[in-house]
């Protein structure tokens, strides 16, 4: 490998050994916040709740968020989802944000590259923190929240690979990804290149997929072969869309494009928010 090859490899471990891209933060809206003990994980869990300017009584879409702590990707997230609700271009939802503890722990798979686990003192364990959000944290907001059942997640970097992960392991755990410049060189690109067998095996796929990314070299061309394998041999009833934008970076697609994505997913009926009043 020739130095210029390696440097998209070394930046992109350099990425994810961050806690979390530095963004210039809006202050949260209102919100509740609690800590679940978790038996999944042994330890405690901050989770941070967005609440729609809605009737309390009527039941929620929820959207749950990785790196959903308020020093995280949670204060821009429901500020946008918040914003949108009021203008009327976005339906209302509840947003469940989930602060990390060990990042890089929860949001990957096991890997069989040694330079991928050199990025934290444990990686490999997103299969416990999904157990963790179906049986622990899922039934929770609902027993505290009237939902309606409609489950979405949204995220970047490994955030936005376990989403794709989920979505191939779990699909009946939401069924509305929203994914920002997925880390999906996890692996050796494992997860795009298991895509077309895994596909196969799951001709029942239903639900909504929008898959977004910036310019980096380590993320795009995985990306764009995981959108080429899901138009060519994906399931009818999964609605994918993909969305390169080369104009933006890894630290600028979320906020970039978060409003946009969320509107897409969760459009608002006509007449709705605080300007149609």
């Amino acid at each position: 490998m020739t130095m210029k090859s390696m440097f998209p490899a070394i930046a992109a471990l350099l990425m994810a050994a961050l806690p979390g891209i530095p963004r210039a933060q809006p202050a949260p809206p209102p919100h509740d916040s609690f800590v679940i003990q978790s038996q999944r994980l042994q330890e405690a869990r901050t989770i941070n709740v967005y609440r729609p300017p809605a009737d309390a009584a009527v039941a929620h879409p929820v959207l749950y968020m990785p790196d959903g702590g308020v020093a995280e990707d949670f204060p821009h997230v429901a500020a946008t989802v918040d914003a949108g609700i009021r203008a009327g271009r976005i339906a209302p939802l509840l947003v469940v944000g989930i602060e990390n503890t060990q990042r890089r722990r929860d949001m990957t798979g096991p890997t069989q590259v040694d330079s991928d686990r050199r990025i934290a003192p444990v990686v490999g364990g997103s299969a416990a923190f999904r157990a963790f959000i179906a049986e622990e944290l899922v039934p929770e907001i609902e027993r505290r929240y009237r939902t309606t059942g409609a489950r979405g997640i949204i995220g970047e970097s490994l955030a936005g690979l376990f989403i794709v992960e989920t979505l191939f392991e779990q699909p009946a755990l939401f069924d509305t990804w929203i994914a920002f410049s997925p880390s999906l060189w996890w692996n050796d690109a494992a997860l795009t290149r298991s895509a077309d067998a895994r596909l196969q095996r799951m001709p029942g796929l239903q639900g909504r997929m929008l898959l977004a990314w910036g310019d980096e070299d380590n993320i795009g061309p995985h990306a764009q072969a995981l959108s080429d394998t899901v138009r060519r041999a994906g399931p009818a009833h999964l609605q994918w869309q993909a969305l390169p934008r080369t104009d933006l970076r890894h630290d600028t697609i979320y906020t970039a494009l978060e409003a946009m994505a969320i509107e897409r997913m969760y459009p608002a009926t006509p007449g709705t928010g605080e300007g149609k009043r």
